[in-house]
């Protein structure tokens, strides 16, 4: 007999900072997910993620969230950022990733945001499929971008546009 797990989609509030910070530092100590070394404070975080946050419950327990970073303040690019997609390791498989990106890119296009940005080390070999799989595309890879713990890393640059169906 199969068990069915009950996946909730909402938007993130600060309540859920400890849970989602746990998350975030579990994917930075894998090294194939961010640059960063550290979980930011909840007021740096809550600054650079104020366009559409979200997270993910798995029968009540926080699975994953997904938030949108504007790419930048100029107003020719309003329209345009660059998404994170965490999961918890105990949660990954079973479509909390897919969900979440699929909620950020219904709730983004509805929003007027016209251009999602994704920046992904080639080894994080999951989340590259789940954006291919949710109509990104690959526009190239940016040699060298960056240095962690002492290694330079490449980071594939993936963008899907509004309108796009999976």
């Amino acid at each position: 007999m199969r068990t069915l797990i009950r996946l909730e989609l909402r938007d993130l509030q600060p309540l859920d900072w400890q849970e989602v910070a746990q998350i975030y530092e579990d994917g930075i100590r894998t090294g194939n997910a961010t640059f960063e070394t550290g979980v930011p404070a909840w007021e740096q975080w809550d600054a650079a993620h104020s366009a559409i946050r979200l997270v993910a419950e798995l029968d009540g327990k926080t699975a994953g969230w997904a938030a949108l970073t504007p790419s930048s303040d100029r107003g020719c690019y309003r329209g345009v950022a660059e998404n994170s997609v965490y999961v918890a390791s105990w949660a990954q498989g079973q479509g909390v990733g897919r969900g979440l990106l699929e909620a950020l890119i219904a709730r983004s296009e509805a929003e007027g945001i016209w251009t999602l940005e994704a920046g992904i080390f080639p080894e994080n070999k999951a989340s590259v499929r789940l954006h291919l799989g949710c109509g990104f595309r690959l526009v190239g890879v940016r040699e060298r971008l960056g240095e962690l713990n002492g290694e330079w890393r490449d980071v594939l640059l993936l963008e899907r546009r509004a309108g796009v169906v999976a």
